[in-house]
């Protein structure tokens, strides 16, 4: 059902853009040696609880969080959602969420270091499915916050 949500809201808001479906998973060493991009271009989103808020952050496959940027920028220290938690509120499985098609609506935030790529590769509501775009592009089809939030 997950990758019918992100096929429906690419239909209704981006129909160019094409799900590529992967013989093997989406993750990020696989998609970077197989497509010849870097590591930081496989554009990761993670599921965070902020103080009372989930939130879905996008970075790139190389980075980690700052927690001091975090607590400056989203207002709170931040941890991973369970597994469950993260795939009950988005609709997507673990190593498939993207910030498309959510279950339900959520805070999105975009770690400024994508902004350094012409294009970037996240999951699309699959372990083996992923898209190519331009993260501007991206972060405006979602409705996206851009931030300093990571190393």
């Amino acid at each position: 059902m997950s990758l019918e949500s992100v096929r429906s809201f690419l239909a209704e808001h981006a129909p160019d853009v094409a799900i590529i479906q992967l013989a093997r998973s989406s993750s990020t060493m696989t998609l970077s040696a197989e497509w010849n991009i870097a590591p930081a271009q496989i554009a990761k989103t993670l599921s965070l609880k902020v103080g009372d808020r989930n939130v879905l952050l996008v970075a790139c496959g190389d980075s980690r969080l700052d927690n001091k940027k975090v607590r400056l920028e989203l207002g709170g220290k931040a941890s991973m959602l369970a597994p469950e938690t993260a795939t009950a509120l988005t609709g997507h499985p673990v190593g498939g969420v993207c910030p498309f098609g959510l279950a339900t609506p959520l805070p999105v935030y975009f770690d400024a270091r994508l902004k350094a790529y012409d294009e970037v590769v996240p999951a699309a509501g699959s372990t083996h499915a992923a898209i190519r775009i331009d993260p501007l592009r991206m972060a405006e089809l979602v409705s996206a916050t851009w931030v300093d939030v990571c190393k």
